[in-house]
């Protein structure tokens, strides 16, 4: 069993065109690294956009929560000027039915002072609002207002009943009311809206027991009280009640002050019994002094709930205070962040813009440097490649190991140059070199069009195999037989480049069979072919006559089943190791041959060689001291 191991290959691939497709990747890069600079500028912009969205999102937030704010505020002082007329009309309607009801008694009242309180209500109030009085169709305005109370007054000594007194009142005051409840909007949750809601339930509370206190006076001056009066009564100490306990869940704060009235006021136990005598409304004398004694039971616990009422009016001014404090606070940090970001924005793209230029600069030096280096791995992977099949070569680079490998059925042709002895004793070494190159560039050439793999050449023998390492199915028999026939022919016309009348003689044989392929050796590893099938081939060759190609009964089966290839008999040869063998000769093909590249001009120099030299006369980057222009 003989070896034999590649150490020539031909290329697989074309640095020309690699190189060609290297500078058009170094021309796009330049060309878009302008386009890559405003992308990088870009980056960071849009962040910094996004901030100045926000900002500016949030600062019109801001001002319109101060400008809600500030409605608020407008809204609060007008409930607050309201609730002060009402609380002035529910004294004065107390003291004109007291006065009405003594008949005209100033001993417990003094109408004048209370007049005067009530008009300077009016007067701060401004202009009073269109109110719609309880059975009236049209609306009364300020004017009409201040002349029906002006009118009530002048008549309180003309006979006017307490009912017709009260009753004035009491519309006024559910008028106002009722324009207080369309002052407060109902869609804001705040603090602020739950103060003023209460403080409009707590009019409305202070305002159903100023009514009921009226009814109750009654019914201690006459011993009983009329079915009508004892129902407006119980409805309205009933949603009196109501109202204060939803102005205590609506403020907490509030329940210690309205803990303290009821505990620490006798006067409210008293009060309590009074109401509920009240309630159960059971005839008795009528008492002007028990009358009087709950008109000011009543006026006392009124007016804690109008000290009630103060502290809620206090506690509304300081939260709408806060409100509006917190709302210019966020309205000048929302401007002072935008002004910041506006300033600092420019420098920052000025920063990144000059990182992204140094980082230009280095990218390209470092996509330069790339290139060079992937020149250089191109040189030494066309290196490779010429002394291990492709396949193979990727393969120990990733595994740095590649294992032997069985292929059943192969192709293996020789070919060795007849008298290359008595040709070198006669040439210059120089001669021979050139001579055996030429040959070997010729054969090369001719042989890229068939799917087989160049072996080895060992002096003037060359040596080709087909079906490995890549294996072509039944493939490898007709292509070295056509390999074969087309490199006889091309021997045919070669003349020696130093001796121009010499013709030259080939030898050749081929054999199909099994062998096992693998790496050998991590000095200089070849890619080495093991089994009798490669001696055999060897035989077929070394049994051979000059310009002819003899091979196997293996071979001759092979190329029978194609019926593309015409074969004569040579007989029975006897083959050194082998014995008696019948072999054959190959003559042509009868089918179409494969189209094959035109023959280039023969010279000396080595193809890989001349190959690397041209690719570094052409690419730039190949030039030591001379940098790509951007």
């Amino acid at each position: 069993m003989s070896k034999w191991s590649s150490s020539t290959a031909s290329p697989t691939n074309k640095p020309d065109e690699k190189t060609q497709e290297c500078g058009s990747r170094l021309r796009t890069w330049c060309n878009s690294s302008r386009c890559q600079l405003w992308r990088l500028l870009l980056l960071p912009f849009i962040p910094i956009l996004a901030l100045i969205v926000q900002t500016t999102l949030s600062l019109e937030n801001s001002v319109t929560n101060g400008r809600d704010v500030a409605d608020v505020e407008e809204q609060v002082s007008r409930a607050t000027e309201l609730g002060k007329l009402v609380t002035r009309l529910q004294q004065e309607r107390q003291e004109v039915a007291f006065f009405i009801f003594t008949n005209g008694s100033t001993l417990r009242s003094n109408l004048t002072q209370r007049f005067a309180g009530t008009d300077l209500a009016i007067h701060q109030m401004g202009e009073l609002p269109v109110l719609m009085f309880k059975n009236r169709s049209t609306p009364v305005d300020g004017r009409a207002f201040q002349i029906e109370l002006s009118d009530l007054r002048s008549s309180i000594n003309a006979g006017t009943s307490m009912t017709e007194a009260v009753e004035w009142y009491t519309n006024a005051n559910a008028a106002l009311l009722n324009h207080l409840t369309k002052e407060i909007k109902d869609t804001d949750s705040s603090t602020i809206w739950r103060y003023l809601v209460g403080f409009k339930n707590l009019l409305r509370s202070i305002e159903c027991k100023g009514i009921a206190s009226v009814l109750g006076i009654n019914y201690f001056a006459r011993g009983y009280l009329q079915s009508r009066a004892y129902e407006r009564y119980i409805a309205h100490m009933v949603l009196g009640r109501d109202l204060l306990e939803n102005t205590l869940n609506l403020v907490p704060s509030l329940i210690p002050l309205h803990k303290d009235i009821k505990e620490d006021s006798p006067e409210y136990q008293v009060l309590e019994k009074k109401n509920q005598q009240i309630v159960d409304n059971k005839h008795q004398d009528g008492s002007v002094s028990e009358a009087i004694e709950y008109f000011d039971q009543t006026a006392t616990f009124l007016d804690k709930l109008r000290a009630v009422q103060k502290q809620l009016r206090e506690y509304i001014r300081d939260g709408v205070t806060e409100s509006l404090t917190e709302a210019r606070r966020s309205e000048a940090v929302c401007a002072a962040i935008l002004i910041l970001v506006c300033v600092v924005s420019p420098i920052i793209i000025a920063l990144v813009r000059n990182a992204v230029n140094t980082i230009q600069i280095y990218a390209r030096n470092l996509s330069e440097k790339a290139k060079e280096l992937e020149y250089e791995k191109e040189l030494s992977d066309s290196l490779l490649y010429q002394m291990l099949p492709p396949s193979v070569a990727k393969q120990l680079k990733q595994t740095q190991q590649v294992p032997a490998e069985f292929f059943a059925s192969v192709t293996v042709y020789f070919s060795d140059i007849v008298g290359f002895t008595a040709i070198a004793a006669v040439s210059t070494p120089y001669q021979v070199i050139s001579f055996l190159n030429s040959v070997y560039k010729l054969f090369d050439e001719r042989i890229e069009c068939y799917d087989v793999y160049k072996i080895e050449t060992i002096g003037d023998s060359y040596m080709v195999a087909s079906g490995l390492p890549v294996r072509n199915g039944n493939k490898h028999a007709t292509e070295i037989a056509s390999m074969a026939l087309e490199l006889l022919e091309a021997t045919s016309m070669y003349r020696l480049p130093h001796r121009p009348d010499q013709i030259l003689c080939m030898r050749s044989g081929i054999h199909t069979g099994p062998c096992v392929a693998g790496i050998v050796g991590s000095k200089m590893p070849r890619y080495c072919l093991f089994g009798d099938t490669i001696n055999t081939a060897s035989r077929m060759e070394s049994t051979g006559e000059p310009m002819k190609i003899q091979i196997s009964d293996d071979m001759k089966r092979a190329l029978d089943k194609t019926g593309l290839f015409v074969t004569t008999p040579r007989g029975v040869v006897d083959v050194k190791g082998k014995g008696e063998m019948s072999t054959h000769w190959l003559e042509r093909r009868t089918g179409p041959s494969p189209v094959r590249p035109t023959t280039a001009s023969l010279d000396c120099t080595p193809s890989f060689l001349a190959r690397i030299h041209s690719q570094g006369r052409a690419s730039p980057r190949y030039q030591p001291g001379k940098r790509a222009k951007d």
